[in-house]
């Protein structure tokens, strides 16, 4: 619900009947990943989407019909069959997800997950989707260290495993389905719970206060990113140069660098290409955890700040993880094409792309992301 939770807010704080529809798991060419969530109020408003405008029509009839009855129903969509006129996807994908009419608790956890990512707060909601029919629709809030702030399944062991398994959601950013047993016994399926999470937006660290920085933060910030901006000079690191930065810090690259929480979203572009800059930078964060980290540059350029590197030290693993030159082969040349580029290596990394054009591939148009594939990552 994260993509909808303002609205929720404010139907839930002026006491507004609605049901919401959430993506709880997908298959193929899914439209909308996991956690995309549609809501009907009882007055005929919509907000959200779960499929980008395939089975919408449908899901309204049975939010009509939930909020009703108000029993929760877990719904399944396939492959449409055009010649029937059947509701389905046309993509070729498969979504299962969980429609529930909003009761008390659920406004009032919607309400604290609101104010939790307006101040930037990490938390999951765990919901028991499908399983035993006395614990359906329960849920469970949970912190980062694993503490249940709010709710509870009505079994001690659920609730740790449920909080245990959100931890690393939420370190993650990811939103997912768990089988579980009725006391949290792993490798059983009575119970599905999903987690989502609703962690704070991803970083994108922007070093170097130059044009392609400020397409760059502008691209990071419509990919959903909280993008700053870091320059040693203070006539160029302003905020009237870079308006959509979230912030715009005037500081020595490496040295910010130390002063800030790095994790596995974290995505770090390195556009000064000027070696005293640039070096101790790299030194520094490629020891750090980042998912994407690139450096502008031409190749010559990008072969002599590797033997610089080398003397500083580096190895050949940590190097490998250096994107550079930076961003894909579209052979733009402008900023905001360049940005274009840049941005398109990171959503590539982030989803196991190849960067190729589709019209080459008989593969997958939609991935599993890098934190779902790459053990590391988990």
């Amino acid at each position: 619900m994260k993509d909808i939770i303002r609205d929720l807010a404010q139907w839930s704080a002026a006491g507004v009947d609605f049901a919401v529809a959430t993506v709880v798991r997908t298959w193929h060419s899914a439209p909308r990943p996991v956690g995309a969530s549609m809501a009907v109020a009882g007055t005929g408003e919509v907000v959200g989407s779960v499929s980008g405008g395939c089975v919408e029509g449908a899901v309204v009839e049975a939010a009509t019909e939930v909020l009703g009855s108000g029993i929760p129903r877990l719904l399944h969509y396939g492959v449409a069959d055009s010649s029937a006129y059947e509701v389905g996807l046309t993509c070729g994908g498969t979504i299962e997800l969980v429609l529930t009419r909003a009761d008390d608790t659920l406004r009032t956890a919607i309400l604290t997950l609101a104010e939790a990512v307006e101040n930037r707060a990490p938390l999951a909601l765990a919901t028991v989707v499908d399983g035993l029919p006395d614990r359906l629709g329960a849920r469970l809030l949970v912190t980062p260290t694993g503490a249940a702030a709010q709710g509870s399944f009505g079994d001690a062991g659920l609730d740790h495993a449920v909080a245990q398994e959100a931890v690393g959601r939420l370190a993650a950013g990811e939103s997912g389905l768990l089988q579980l047993g009725p006391q949290g016994q792993r490798r059983m399926t009575d119970l599905s719970v999903f987690v989502e999470a609703y962690a704070p937006p991803p970083r994108m660290l922007v070093f170097g206060a130059i044009d392609f920085a400020a397409a760059v933060a502008r691209m990071g910030k419509f990919l959903g990113y909280r993008v700053t901006v870091c320059d040693a000079r203070p006539i160029f690191a302003t905020a009237r140069r870079f308006p959509d930065a979230d912030e715009v810090v005037v500081d020595w690259p490496h040295r910010f660098l130390d002063q800030v929480d790095l994790d596995e979203r974290t995505v770090i572009c390195v556009l000064t290409h000027d070696p005293k800059f640039d070096v101790p930078l790299l030194v520094k964060a490629l020891r750090r955890p980042a998912r994407y980290i690139g450096a502008m540059g031409s190749r010559r350029t990008h072969l002599d700040r590797l033997d610089k590197l080398r003397a500083e030290g580096m190895t050949e693993a940590e190097l490998a993880r250096l994107r550079s030159p930076i961003g894909l082969d579209l052979g733009g040349r402008t900023p905001e094409e360049t940005a274009v580029s840049i941005a398109a290596e990171i959503v590539a990394l982030s989803w196991n792309g190849t960067g190729r054009p589709l019209t080459a591939l008989d593969a997958p148009i939609h991935r599993e992301s890098l934190a779902t594939t790459d053990p590391a990552r988990r």
